[in-house]
C-alpha cells in the first residue's frame, strides 16, 4: 500500500512536471522561431495530405514568404497596440478611434497575405489533397486567423 501511494505521488509530480513546461524550444520558455514554425506546419500537412517533396518545398517558401510580408505590419501593430494602451489610460477616443481604425486595416492586410499564401498553397495541391485541405479546421486556413494569439496574426497580447 505504500509502494502504491509513493507510486501515485511520484506520478502526479511527474505529470505535474511535464503540464508545466512552456511550449516552443524545450526548456528554453521562448516560442520557436519562424522557420521552426514553418517547418512544424508543412511537416503536419504532409502528414495530413501526403505532400510529395516538391509540395513541402514549394509550401515552405510560400509560408516563408507570407511570414516575411506581414513582419512590417506586425511591428507597426505592436507599436499601434502599445499608442493604444496609452490613450486607454488617458481616455483619449480621438486617438482610440484612429488607432483602432488603423490596426483594423493593417489585420485585413495581414488576411490578405495569409489569404493569398493559404491560395498559392491549394494551387499546389491535387484534386484529391485538395479535398482533405478543406476538410481540415478553417478550411485548412494555413496560420489560421490573423489577430492576437493566431500563429501568424497580430502580435501577442500585452
Amino acid at each position: 500500500m505504500m509502494k502504491l501511494s509513493r507510486l501515485l505521488a511520484s506520478a502526479a509530480l511527474s505529470a505535474t512536471v511535464v503540464l508545466a513546461q512552456p511550449l516552443g524550444s524545450p526548456g528554453s520558455g521562448t516560442p520557436p522561431d519562424p522557420a521552426t514554425m514553418i517547418q512544424m506546419k508543412v511537416t503536419n500537412l504532409t502528414t495530413l495530405l501526403g505532400l510529395t517533396t516538391a509540395q513541402q518545398t514549394q509550401a515552405t517558401t510560400i509560408f516563408t514568404n507570407a511570414f516575411t510580408a506581414g513582419q512590417a505590419i506586425h511591428t507597426t501593430l505592436r507599436t499601434d497596440q502599445q499608442t493604444l494602451a496609452t490613450a486607454v489610460k488617458a481616455n483619449d477616443t480621438a486617438t482610440i478611434n484612429q488607432v483602432a481604425a488603423a490596426m483594423g486595416t493593417l489585420q485585413g492586410q495581414l488576411t490578405a497575405i495569409n489569404a493569398t499564401a493559404n491560395a498559392a498553397f491549394y494551387a499546389t495541391l491535387t484534386t484529391d489533397q485538395q479535398t482533405k485541405y478543406a476538410a481540415l479546421p478553417q478550411g485548412g486556413s494555413g496560420f489560421g486567423p490573423p489577430g492576437p494569439g493566431g500563429p501568424a496574426g497580430g502580435p501577442p497580447p500585452q
